[in-house]
């Protein structure tokens, strides 16, 4: 079993006890994140919304917060003394699917 869900403006596919990372949520670590099922397969089964299946559902907990890798940057004018870095690490969160139904 399954599941194609939309969290924040990406697409995930999950399978039930899987633990992967996603972009923050804002919800705490403990609490419990319920998402838009976009496509639910049961063994052959096969269901697709348009976009989204009414009366189905993904169930997340989220474990932990944590960050992506750090990204540099830098930009520099030729003979103008002119030189800037700056550096961005992305806000994560690790989710752990607790339930599918639908």
């Amino acid at each position: 079993m399954f599941a194609i869900i939309e969290l924040g403006a990406k697409q995930f596919k999950v399978s039930p006890d899987q633990v992967f990372v996603a972009e923050k949520t804002g919800n705490t670590v403990g609490s419990t994140v319920e998402t838009k099922v976009l496509l639910l397969s049961d063994n052959n089964k096969v269901n697709i919304g348009s976009p989204a299946l009414s009366g189905a559902k993904v169930t997340l907990k989220v474990l932990e917060d944590c960050k992506g890798e750090k990204i540099h940057g830098f930009k520099y004018k030729k003979r103008k003394n002119y030189k800037k870095s700056w550096g961005h690490r992305q806000q994560l969160q690790k989710l752990q699917v607790v339930s599918i139904s639908g």
